[in-house]
């Protein structure tokens, strides 16, 4: 296992300043090591895209570089994982639920290995590196996967808690993950259950449900809507798989539910609390808002937010036309 890192590289350790999510991830790996786990963080040549720079620094002989592999790094992470070692790999969204998806499925998911996947810099998040780079199906594509629990969380204090919380988890974990730019929705000693949403309030008019990188901006556009005389609930689903039902079953008592995600609307948060309002069926009407069934375009990350609405002035539009 090789630690080293090469500090002339590139301005990744510039640019890491203003990611200060990142530390979240090394962060709640070392805590896992401090607690006597033993953890093993794997990358493809991402370090410093993903923060583990830092757990690399601190546990040298706990990190593998495996280099432009991902295929490979997911099928080592499933060998270690065999070995009584607890595997954490990185890598961008797209190159992870995508590309790897095979190697995911059969030996990850299919043999139940406690391998943690981490997809970074998920949905638009890439901005300019264009389609290849943005990650708008991967949670349509491993929450298909039997076996694999899938989690979103908002912001770096709340992945730092999932990851703490991932020791006592028998299944695979795929985290969505950001890029460490996400305004903190929570404390720093915040607590997180695997499969529990969170409800910030509960509304008679609408409820939002959001994940990831929507969960800030649906609270914002909640407090407007709720300046207006509106009875607005927020609920942060965190985990996508396993869906916390009860908390769909609650959203469904307002008048309109509203599914917010950084994702296409096909097969994500959106299609997953639709097939729990589709099987038990009442009287709220689900609109579900992302990107609509499109690859999409190529612009700074604010400039795509903004276009695709998922922003907070955005989900509010979005709100109002669907109360009306």
């Amino acid at each position: 296992m090789s630690g080293t890192q090469n500090p002339a590289s590139w301005q990744y350790r510039a640019l890491n300043e203003l990611n200060p999510g990142l530390d979240h991830l090394s962060d709640g790996l070392t805590d896992l090591v401090e607690a006597g786990h033993p953890v093993v963080a794997g990358t493809a040549d991402l370090q410093y895209s993903n923060g583990l720079v830092s757990f690399a620094q601190r546990h040298p002989d706990r990190f593998v570089q495996f280099g432009i592999s991902e295929q490979n790094m997911v099928s080592a992470a499933a060998g270690l994982a065999t070995a009584g070692t607890m595997p954490f790999v990185a890598t961008f969204a797209s190159f992870l639920a995508l590309l790897c998806c095979e190697q995911i499925r059969m030996d990850v998911a299919y043999t139940k290995l406690p391998v943690r996947l981490i997809g970074h810099h998920t949905g638009i998040a890439l901005g300019f590196y264009g389609t290849s780079h943005h990650a708008t199906e991967d949670i349509s594509t491993m929450r298909a996967l039997a076996g694999l629990t899938v989690v979103s969380p908002a912001d770096g204090p709340q992945l730092r808690a999932a990851i703490r919380a991932s020791a006592d988890w028998p299944e695979p974990i795929y985290f969505r993950i950001s890029r460490g730019r996400d305004p903190q929705v929570y404390d720093d000693d915040t607590v997180f259950e695997f499969g529990r949403a969170i409800t910030h309030a509960e509304g008679g008019d609408l409820t939002i449900i959001a994940c990831g990188t929507q969960v800030h901006p649906a609270l914002a556009a909640a407090e407007a809507l709720r300046a207006d005389g509106l009875s607005v609930g927020v609920i942060d689903m965190a985990t996508i798989k396993p869906l916390d039902i009860e908390a769909v079953r609650a959203a469904s008592r307002s008048r309109v539910v509203l599914t917010v995600e950084e994702h296409n609307v096909l097969g994500g948060l959106g299609s997953a609390v639709a097939e729990v309002m589709a099987e038990e069926p009442t009287g709220a009407r689900l609109v579900r808002h992302g990107i609509r069934d499109e690859y999409s375009l190529i612009a700074p990350p604010t400039h795509l937010y903004r276009h695709y609405g998922l922003d907070a002035a955005g989900i509010e539009r979005i709100a109002r036309e669907a109360l009306a």
